[in-house]
């Protein structure tokens, strides 16, 4: 259940990972000429771009267990994607380079839950004794669909978008909207003895790691 929100979760990072700087320097800066000291511009904009959504992820690591608690993990976690995909779909509609801080944010509130809610939900439900197996088993769909994603989206970008980096981000939105009501089909069964017990939940920190 997990596998399938964590592979549309990752495909849409990897999208932005790759096209981030070819689509804001071609569709905010107007030029796709990597020679260019606007290019260039726009290419160290989104280096910058890149250290806040990791740094307000940070901040955000810190509010999922209240958001958890007051809702659940599988909610917490929909929310954040949900927050994501809009932030990826934004893109196509800014023009101006500083407004691109705000799906930024957004996108840095997703990374945050997805570096540990999935972890929380998947051990939450797993025998002790098996839990290698099944991680490594669970970052199977961490690494394929980022191998899919290289395959396909340069492709697709090339044959049907005119090479245009953007929607290969419209394309990772879209994903990470499907992978956030994809988290309704999870069933998060420690989540529900917590609940049922009054317990306060448990969110294992990892920020930093991608496993």
């Amino acid at each position: 259940q997990l596998a399938l929100v964590q592979f549309f979760t990752w495909f849409a990072l990897f999208s932005m990972w790759i096209y981030t700087t070819p689509a804001v320097t071609s569709h905010i800066y107007g030029t796709s000429d990597t020679s260019s000291a606007l290019y260039n511009e726009g290419a160290n904009w989104v280096g910058v771009l890149f250290g806040i959504y990791n740094g307000f992820s940070a901040v955000v690591a810190f509010l999922l267990p209240v958001i958890a608690r007051y809702t659940s993990r599988k909610w917490t976690h929909a929310i954040a994607l949900v927050i994501g995909g809009i932030s990826f779909l934004s893109f196509r509609f800014i023009q101006s380079p500083n407004l691109l801080i705000l799906p930024m944010l957004g996108i840095g509130f997703a990374w945050a839950s997805i570096l540990s809610m999935p972890y929380a939900i998947l051990t939450g439900s797993l025998p002790s004794n098996k839990m290698g197996t099944y991680m490594g088993i669970f970052n199977f769909f961490i690494v394929i669909p980022q191998i899919l994603a290289a395959s396909i989206l340069g492709f697709f970008m090339r044959k049907y978008f005119d090479g245009q980096a953007i929607y290969a981000l419209i394309a990772g939105g879209i994903s990470m909207m499907i992978a956030a009501f994809s988290v309704f089909i999870v069933n998060d069964v420690d989540s529900h003895l917590a609940q049922k017990k009054g317990q306060q939940l448990k969110i294992p920190f990892i920020f930093g790691k991608r496993t």
